[in-house]
């Protein structure tokens, strides 16, 4: 069984016991979030339900392992016989990890 959920504005797929690593989520670690914008629900995986945007009564709860800031991105501006260089060391992006617990109704 797995569903397409909207998470944070990105759709993911999410089956139980997968980790997902999404954008920044309020709350500490340990505690359980709910999504209730599922876009697709497959409970066989051969058929599907799909939503009108989203399926009715479904929803995906998930624990939250750790809360975290990724790698620092580095931006790099070059123009070629310009002798124009430049390297901008950029911010760090919040993350949330989390672990799916239910998926269904």
């Amino acid at each position: 069984m797995f569903a397409i959920v909207d998470i944070a504005g990105f759709q993911e797929k999410a089956e139980v016991g997968m980790k997902l690593r999404v954008q920044a989520l309020e709350g500490k670690e340990g505690d359980t979030v709910k999504f209730d914008k599922v876009l697709l629900l497959s409970e066989d995986g051969t058929s599907a339900m799909v939503g009108k945007p989203y399926v009715a009564g479904v929803s995906v709860t998930a624990k939250i392992l750790a809360q975290g800031k990724d790698d620092k991105i580095v931006v790099r501006k070059f123009k070629r016989r310009k002798r124009y260089n430049k390297i901008i060391r950029g911010h760090r992006q919040h993350f949330t990890e989390i672990e799916i617990t239910g998926v269904g109704k």
